[in-house]
């Protein structure tokens, strides 16, 4: 893959700068006005002279910002003032990056995750599933772009405070409905494939949990909603890589990782820089960054976390070291996870909610990838076997790439018929999926067959299941 490279080149804002020294403003005078112009139009923008400037040394605010600080220093010089004279009318520009920063601020923050949502929706009903606004970037990753916000998650301190005092009152019934919903959505998620799921997902985001996001809330409510967010948009972000959007998964990470921040919830933060972030770069065969997110993760939830996402954590990482090659290196973080997974409470116990599913058969989910990566078939069958054991049958997708983990490992140690014959189990399930991840591994395997394309069982098997995928995956 090449070398990442940022998505807009930022250049010093000199019309922004020069309009701040004509209107006489100190950059802390500035942000106090934006923020009482924002307040009249029922926004609740917190900027301070940092955010004034980072927007002088070339950031673009997110959303209606840009029109706001327009209108702040039109005031001030009495005199109207565009976005465009300010530096900041250039709304393509910044639709390309939506979703992409950590943000510093909890208004920002706020800004750029509801941003991602109104542009996804709006990426898919003008242009379709997997193009639109976004262009090239719903299937583009840069490595940076995931390793960047984990830097920062690592050294920001947790946001002071969260409460509003405007808008429409939200209290805990509204961050259990948000919870009970997304609840609703991972198990259909497991069972049909996110190609049915995402679209209404992010959806629910764009209307309901928006809405909620710009009501009132006490301090403890909000952190609470602000967490249950977090949780929904990283699921976004596990379903885009299902629908074969890799680079907007990505963007959904990194505001799911932001929102956790907001949540004070710094566990959960480390589970979406490993379950997530460097799950994602796993797919992509980025194996030095699965290891330094799932190294973030261990790093900034030390002392913080159950056994369970220990385990969890260090499995991300035995990935990354296996693509690698690296089988010393591999076993001895697979043999930690391991360790820790035996130290942790049964799945019905004290556990946070988002970790009480990773049980062993996840475990060994995770060790099939890494020997397979590692071309040790017998191992990775028996990893497979172990996964599809505890795996219950509501997980449709993950019994699917299980049983074509085995067939894989019964491939590379010649087991030809048993293979087939597996892949096609898989096969079975896969056509009832929405799942681009799913047919992908499908594929992979199909291609591991063609040294043996003049088998009599393998061409059995390639007529039967050549219409594979007959479900694409909408994004």
């Amino acid at each position: 893959m090449t070398a990442a490279r940022p998505l807009i080149t930022r250049q010093p804002n000199e019309r922004l700068l020069s309009l701040i020294r004509e209107a006489g403003c100190s950059n802390a005078g500035l942000a106090r006005r934006v923020n009482m112009c924002a307040a009249e139009r029922g926004l609740d923008f917190r900027y301070d002279k940092t955010s004034v400037a980072r927007w002088i040394r070339g950031q673009q605010p997110r959303g209606r910002a840009p029109a706001v600080i327009a209108e702040a220093l039109g005031r001030k010089l009495g005199r109207t003032v565009t976005p465009d004279e300010i530096g900041m009318g250039d709304s393509r520009q910044l639709a390309s990056a939506a979703g992409l920063r950590f943000a510093a601020g909890l208004a920002e923050g706020l800004e750029q995750a509801v941003e991602l949502w109104r542009s996804d929706i709006a990426r898919r009903e003008l242009n379709g599933a997997g193009a639109g606004m976004y262009g090239a970037a719903g299937s583009n990753v840069a490595p940076a772009a995931l390793v960047e916000p984990s830097r920062d998650w690592l050294i920001t301190p947790p946001d002071a405070e969260v409460a509003r005092g405007s808008g429409p009152r939200v209290g805990p019934a509204d961050v259990a409905a948000v919870r009970a919903t997304t609840v609703a959505l991972v198990d259909l998620d497991r069972r049909w494939g996110a190609g049915h799921v995402r679209p209404v997902v992010v959806h629910y985001l764009n209307s309901v949990v928006a809405g909620l996001l710009a009501g009132s809330y006490r301090e403890a409510v909000g952190r609470d909603l602000f967490g249950a967010t977090a949780r929904l948009t990283e699921l976004a972000g596990y379903m885009a890589v299902d629908c074969g959007l890799p680079g907007l998964a990505q963007r959904y990470y990194i505001q799911a990782l932001r929102l956790a921040q907001a949540a004070g919830d710094r566990g959960f933060g480390g589970y979406v820089l490993a379950a997530g972030m460097s799950h994602l770069a796993a797919e992509l065969g980025n194996p030095r960054e699965v290891i330094q997110l799932a190294r973030a993760a261990q790093e900034g939830t030390r002392g913080r976390v159950p056994p369970r996402a220990e385990a969890l954590f260090l499995a991300a990482e035995a990935r990354g070291h296996a693509q690698l090659g690296d089988r010393e290196t591999c076993d001895r973080v697979a043999a930690r996870a391991q360790g820790a997974l035996e130290r942790a409470e049964p799945p019905d116990g004290d556990d946070p909610h988002w970790i009480a599913h990773f049980d062993g058969a996840y475990l060994s989910d995770e060790l099939a990838h890494c020997h397979r990566d590692l071309e040790q078939g017998r191992a990775a069958q028996r990893c497979a076997a172990q996964a599809l054991e505890g795996h219950p049958q509501g997980r449709v997708r993950r019994r699917a790439i299980g049983l074509l983990l085995l067939a894989g490992g019964r491939l590379q140690e010649g087991e030809l018929d048993h293979a087939c014959h597996t892949a096609g189990e898989a096969a079975g399930l896969l056509a009832g999926l929405r799942s681009r991840r799913g047919t992908e591994y499908f594929e992979e395997f199909r291609g591991k067959l063609a040294p043996h394309r003049k088998e009599p069982v393998v061409r059995e098997f390639t007529e039967r299941w050549d219409l594979l995928p007959a479900r694409p995956a909408p994004g």
